[in-house]
């Protein structure tokens, strides 16, 4: 293998690329990134068995050839090469020759062949859907994405089209966050994203007027995106019925103004710390809502005026973390606060339409039966 081409270029997607490497890895071929040049282009993919990415860039490329290179090594020097025109070309011996100016490396490679085969997925499966509203609702939701390995299902996003309607649900146990948008998609699915996946498909998104194709198989998807495709397997297991969990009913409803509410409550968070964790309380009374949140460190009172309407008055605590994340994920400069008692799940949700809904589930107050 013997080619040319921009060191930016090259240095963007190897970093990129990177992020799908292994960095410990019983394989050490999955510590690298394979690098294959044909018909002037480089092909970059990271791979580590759960998550690959891969992306092209245009090359001068003088012999064909592939070759597997540790990742974080020949990231470290492209970054570091002191001239735009980079030389790569490799021996027999699968030694690697890197020049770029007057500074010159090399390094071994691995045999290609060595490289696990990435899944392989039907073009005909492909959903096609606008990049920067999916980047939207991938980050609304992404924030309820449970930590826990215990139900290993609910680290990631389901993706539930229906209807002509793509909704996208994540929970954890104290949340539930969904985005719903149309789609003009008749098919009737569901499959479950790993949130590791989602995240490096925000990061790659930049343009958002374009589209994004979203290949689902059995067990794996494809984000292709711009130049780049990013492979996930899909989380097997039972989701949530978020369904029936969701609220039907509504008790009581608060209107505010979303800035105004997500500001009083990072007031109240001030005397929260990892160590030092006390409820915001809420009280909704006629056209109010007052905060109040009290810990060892003291005290701190702030009252909203709200279009309140329902059962009255109601007392009701949460965990400050958990309301800001679905206050900051709302978008809109209104939303309507639902409750049906003070140990059931708060729904958040917009003052018109219905693009998406968050339930925050209440702490017990100490004087709570």
């Amino acid at each position: 293998m013997k080619l040319t081409c921009n060191r930016q270029e090259l240095s963007s997607a190897v970093t990129n690329v990177q992020r799908a490497v292994s960095t410990k890895a019983s394989m050490p071929v999955l510590e690298g990134v394979l690098i294959a040049a044909e018909n002037n282009s480089i092909t970059f993919t990271g791979y580590n068995l759960e998550i690959a990415m891969m992306t092209t860039v245009e090359a001068n490329v003088i012999e064909d050839g592939s070759i597997v290179l540790p990742a974080r090594l020949f990231g470290d020097i492209v970054r570091r090469l002191p001239e735009d025109t980079v030389i790569i070309e490799t021996d027999e011996k699968l030694v690697t020759y890197i020049h770029s100016g007057l500074a010159d490396y090399q390094i071994m490679g691995i045999d290609s062949k060595e490289f696990p085969e990435l899944p392989q997925i039907d073009e005909s499966e492909k959903i096609v859907f606008n990049s920067g509203l999916l980047k939207d609702m991938i980050r609304q939701t992404i924030y309820a994405v449970s930590v826990d390995d215990s139900k290993p299902v609910h680290k990631g996003t389901m993706f539930d089209i229906e209807d002509n309607t793509l909704k996208l649900i994540s929970v954890d146990g104290f949340r539930l966050a969904m985005r719903i948008e149309p789609i003009e998609d008749a098919r009737d699915t569901k499959f479950i994203v790993p949130a590791k996946a989602l995240s490096e498909v925000l990061k790659i998104i930049t343009d958002e007027e374009k589209t994004i194709d979203i290949l689902v198989g059995r067990r794996h998807t494809v984000f292709k995106v711009e130049n780049y495709s990013i492979v996930s397997r899909l989380l097997e297991g039972t989701f949530l019925d978020y369904k029936n969990t969701i609220p039907k009913t509504v008790g009581t409803e608060v209107t505010l103004n979303t800035r105004l509410i997500t500001d009083s409550v990072e007031r109240m968070s001030l005397l929260n710390t990892e160590k030092i964790m006390s409820p915001v309380n809420c009280y909704v009374a006629d056209g109010q809502v007052k905060l109040t949140c009290s810990t060892s460190v003291g005290k701190a009172n702030d009252v909203l005026n709200a279009n309140v309407t329902g059962n009255i008055p109601l007392r009701i605590g949460f965990n400050n973390r958990y309301l800001l994340d679905a206050l900051k994920n709302t978008n809109t400069d209104e939303i309507k606060m639902q409750f049906n008692g003070p140990l059931t799940p708060m729904k958040i949700v917009p003052t018109e339409g219905n693009s998406f809904i968050f339930l925050v589930v209440p702490m017990r107050l100490r004087d709570d039966n």
